[in-house]
């Protein structure tokens, strides 16, 4: 990766007086041609490099460059390290080289403080996760098979901006060009991913947050549901303890708020026989008449 590349020229350069450039080619594996070109790059950045012919002569820093450290305080350092951290648990490419030169420089210890774990995915979904991630991290058109709520089929053409968990769901926020407009898209209903070589320089719009916007919900509906006493693992794991009323008989009151859709439906029947809705009296009567629907396929 170059950017670490590069990153890796300065941290050598401040620790060594002079250095030739083929040193450098062989330490990172490429050609000469290729790190004198680095060295353009950093020099057009501001850094002081120079470079210098005949015996003992090379590459180095002017004597008067110094990496500040005391430009960011402790506690930016330390915030910094942090928010590494977080992007080496998500496994974003190249970055714990990167994360450990911090850490040395800034003399923090790493605290190890977050760890994301995908293992309950399919490798089908840990795939399709992984393409989503690298189109939006390296600003590549994404094309895709999309299909709606209701069924319908069509290719898609985006430029992938932004990762989303919202609802116990992964969404994709994205300018669709079918549309000419920005779109949420629902990652399990996206199939036959293509991530092109063509890049695009689109941000999220300031002043417009993308919040949820786009995702086709129906009105949010206050829930009352009585469930067993058996069931308290799922209580507890799913719900807030002042969603929860324990009664005399052990079992459970919860209440909750959700958008009314077929994803709620699915979660409620979950329970099977060990819930029952109380309120609202329009959504008891949606799962019985599913619960009807089911028992009807099975005679």
């Amino acid at each position: 990766m170059k950017v670490n590349r590069l990153f890796e020229i300065v941290y050598i350069l401040l620790n060594k007086k002079c250095i030739t450039a083929k040193e450098l080619a062989e330490h990172f594996e490429v050609s000469v041609r290729t790190i004198y070109r680095d060295i353009d790059v950093l020099c057009q950045s501001g850094i002081p490099i120079f470079t210098s012919k005949g015996k003992g002569g090379g590459i180095g820093l002017l004597d008067n460059f110094v990496l500040n450290k005391s430009v960011l305080s402790k506690s930016e350092q330390e915030e910094i390290i942090t928010a590494l951290q977080g992007l080496h648990a998500t496994h974003y490419p190249d970055i714990n080289q990167i994360l450990s030169k911090l850490s040395n420089l800034f003399g923090t210890r790493q605290n190890n403080w977050i760890e994301v774990d995908f293992s309950d995915w399919s490798d089908g979904q840990k795939e399709k996760f992984n393409l989503v991630k690298t189109a939006v991290l390296q600003k590549k058109v994404l094309r895709f098979d999309y299909f709606s709520s209701y069924g319908e089929k069509t290719r898609r053409e985006t430029e992938p901006i932004q990762l989303w968990f919202k609802n116990k769901t992964w969404y994709l926020k994205a300018y669709c060009r079918n549309k000419s407009d920005i779109r949420t898209f629902k990652l399990n209903r996206m199939k036959n991913l293509n991530v092109t070589g063509e890049t695009f320089m689109r941000e999220i719009p300031s002043g417009q947050p993308l919040q949820e916007d786009k995702i086709p919900l129906s009105g949010t509906v206050a829930v009352k549901m009585k469930i067993s006493a058996s069931q308290a693992y799922r209580v507890y794991d799913e719900f807030e303890e002042e969603q929860i009323r324990n009664e005399a008989d052990g079992s459970y009151i919860v209440s909750f708020s959700f958008p009314e859709d077929e994803w709620v439906y699915g979660y409620i029947l979950s329970f099977g026989n060990y819930a029952e809705i109380l309120e609202p009296a329009q959504l008891r009567e949606t799962i019985i008449k599913k619960l009807q629907k089911t028992l009807a396929v099975y005679k």
